[in-house]
């Protein structure tokens, strides 16, 4: 447990820490200085009060990605005038600190001393009785609670704990947000006061290696500054300090286009051994998961379609789960998506069919509808023939009654030839049934 009060701090509200990592130094000195999280530092906004008004008691659980803030705002928090601030991590702390913290700040009260802040880091490692713990003493208000968690809170804190806090949402740092931090970090008294510089490849590959996470990209930019100790830190220099090697991958350029181009072709073309390559190319590059995944789904539906329909069921499937997990775990769901496309049938069948409609559509053969087929429900339609003749196809003991649908200029037309690949292997000998009946055969 670590016990002490916001005006035992530095200025910055942060444990006077010797040697601190560059990562706790350069931790924001006021809201504004956090970077990627707009939406919570809005005028008059929970979080403003929070941190500027001594008299605001919400207790609020902040939950987001590692890396992206939680620490530094309660921190923040702890600066206001007149709070004690108590931290506690829930990885080591059990019930006893807990109350020991809650009867140390309810005597404080009684004194007539400070309101004590009560941070706990992961606090959806906390059991069920662990939280339990928590509830009088954050209804009474005799701890303002601040609860940090990489976890839903909806299933990972218990309802009446989340009822009696503000729930406070951090979004992912983007890859601008993490450049911005890295930068201020090189430039900074407080970071490594420009004896380093940053090359622009080297802070890229920190980018791309961290993902979200800021204080891993500042730990990584530490490691590599300590290595040359003054100097421009290269990329070479990132790859010694985490072992990692960088991958040249643009994403704006033309390694983001080829790789993307063979991982495309190369689930067209079955090869599931070089679609994985390519997609752990772009994992490790740090590209977008959302954007895999909706290649993905491209895919099942141009290459693969009608031949094994699952595949887009699949790949939709993935993309959702991908919007609400993120990475790293994204990459299972990402790699399970593209062997599914990349084993199945293929069939560009559908695709041919919709581009080839399309091409007649604007080349101006369109023409009426046919009467039979027309909105039949409106008063008066009738009496101009709107759906006079249409045959009911449930009627018909065979599912299929023979009519005409097609415009009469396109008469015979067929846009759809399915081949004779995985799951169109049985519609090819059914659709020739059909368009027989359609026909009156």
């Amino acid at each position: 447990m670590d016990l002490f009060d916001a005006a035992a701090t530095t200025e910055d509200g942060i444990p006077e820490l010797p040697n601190a990592p560059l990562a706790v130094r350069m931790r924001p000195r006021a809201l504004d200085e956090l970077v990627g999280q707009a939406h919570l530092l809005l005028p008059g906004s929970p979080l403003r009060r929070l941190v500027t008004d001594s008299a605001a008691p919400s207790s609020v659980i902040l939950w987001g990605p590692p890396g992206t803030g939680k620490t530094t705002i309660a921190y923040l928090v702890a600066r206001t005038a007149g709070r004690a601030f108590v931290e506690l991590s829930a990885v080591s702390a059990g019930v006893k600190d807990v109350r020991a913290v809650i009867d140390t700040a309810r005597h404080r009260l009684i004194a007539g001393g400070a309101q004590t802040v009560l941070f706990i880091d992961e606090v959806h490692r906390f059991s069920k009785a662990q939280q339990d713990t928590l509830l009088p003493a954050v209804e009474n208000r005799v701890v303002t609670l601040i609860a940090a968690t990489t976890e839903n809170p909806h299933f990972s804190v218990i309802s009446p704990l989340l009822s009696r806090s503000l729930l406070l949402t951090l979004r992912p740092l983007g890859p601008d947000d993490v450049a911005t931090l890295l930068e201020r970090a090189v430039a900074d008294d407080r970071g490594l006061a420009r004896v380093v510089t940053l090359a622009v490849e080297a802070r890229d590959h920190i980018v791309r290696v961290a993902g979200s996470d800021a204080r891993k990209a500042l730990t990584i930019l530490e490691a590599a500054a300590d290595a040359i100790g003054a100097g421009e830190v290269t990329v070479e220099a990132v790859e010694a300090a985490v072992d990692v090697a960088a991958v040249r991958y643009d994403r704006g350029g033309d390694q983001h286009y080829d790789v993307t181009s063979a991982f495309i072709k190369s689930m067209r073309g079955s090869d599931v051994d070089a679609a994985l390559h390519y997609l752990a190319r772009m994992v490790v590059a740090g590209e977008d998961p959302r954007f895999i995944a909706r290649r993905i789904m491209i895919a099942a539906a141009e290459d693969v379609g009608m031949a094994d329909p699952t595949a887009l069921a699949t790949a939709v499937a993935a993309a959702q789960a991908v919007a609400m997990i993120g990475m790293p775990e994204a990459r299972i769901i990402l790699a399970q998506a593209v062997v599914h496309v990349a084993t199945a049938p293929k069939s560009n069948a559908g695709y041919s069919a919709i581009d080839a409609a399309i091409a007649d559509v604007r080349a101006g053969k369109a023409g009426p509808v046919p009467p039979h087929l027309r909105d039949a429900h409106y008063p008066g339609a009738a009496g101009v023939g709107h759906g006079t003749g249409y045959r009911y196809a449930h009627d018909d003991p065979r599912g299929v009654a023979p009519q005409r649908h097609l415009p009469e200029e396109l008469v015979g037309t067929t846009y759809y030839h399915p081949t004779s690949h995985g799951n169109e292997r049985q519609i090819t000998a059914r659709l020739e049934r059909i368009r027989q009946i359609l026909a009156g055969e």
